[in-house]
């Protein structure tokens, strides 16, 4: 399985694109989260991933910067369907009020001819915690991570045997997730800035954390692997770097900090 990170950005940076990624298991795509507009189709094109073949979606929660894209994927695939140009059927996985929003949000801003696909070709699915689905070819569960900012949901994706792949959203942490984060082969988790820039950037306040937060939950954890996203976008060129440097102090396992369009082999 590929990774493909396609945005790795807060909500407000302008110097990369929001939070989204695809992850690939041969000819399957899974997108999770769209960004905030039409630049997930430059970011797609850039990638060299066609947005025709992402047939499964899934959107953690309705903030801006993760559910924008969807609502452009949504008008690009349903235009495609209602002029039968689109091959086979798609599907969109979220929480079932976000996915009253996304069918609000159709019958608004699209036309009557594309909104007829919904239900027909794209099928909007709400998902039930814990209970498994089949993504991509493997089980996956998805859950609730009590956000007190917005109804979210994260996923644990099961890769080979036991091993799993578990993201948290764009939020810290809580103890509701320890069965799906604990021992995961993969986190992918948020980390806003460094712990040494908690008074420039005040992560907390926003409902996030720092590199070095989810370096010491992940070694806690007993995680293998672990990718940060989600973050301040001042010194992309040295963020790598520094983040590494700083989350080395408390995690022990594989750090990542991936730039936009970067691939990673699970």
């Amino acid at each position: 399985m590929k990774l493909t990170m396609l945005g790795t950005g807060h909500a407000m940076a302008t110097k990369c694109y929001n939070t989204c990624f695809v992850l690939r298991e041969g000819d399957q795509h899974f997108l999770v989260d769209g960004g905030g507009g039409n630049g997930i189709f430059r970011q797609l094109q850039d990638a060299g991933i066609r947005w025709e073949d992402l047939k499964t979606i899934f959107v953690t929660h309705k903030h801006v910067d993760h559910v924008l894209g969807i609502v452009w994927m949504m008008r690009k695939i349903c235009a495609s369907m209602s002029k039968n140009s689109y091959p086979g059927e798609a599907a969109i996985f979220a929480h079932a009020e976000l996915i009253e929003m996304l069918k609000e949000i159709a019958h608004m801003l699209l036309q009557e001819k594309e909104v007829n696909c919904i239900g027909r070709q794209l099928h909007l699915v709400p998902v039930v915690e814990n209970k498994p689905y089949e993504i991509i070819g493997h089980k996956t569960l998805f859950f609730d991570i009590q956000s007190k900012k917005a109804k979210q949901y994260g996923f644990t994706m099961y890769l080979d045997g036991n091993e799993k792949l578990t993201c948290c959203g764009d939020e810290p942490y809580r103890a509701c997730e320890k069965q799906y984060v604990s021992g995961s082969k993969w986190l992918l988790h948020e980390a806003f800035c460094l712990h040494s820039q908690v008074g420039l950037f005040a992560p907390y306040e926003k409902h996030h954390s720092t590199v070095k937060d989810a370096c010491q939950l992940a070694e806690r954890l007993q995680v293998r692997n672990l990718l940060l996203y989600h973050t301040e976008d001042s010194n992309l060129h040295n963020r790598k770097k520094l983040y590494r440097e700083e989350g080395a102090n408390y995690f022990r396992g594989g750090l990542y900090i991936p730039d936009d369009l970067e691939v990673i082999e699970l």
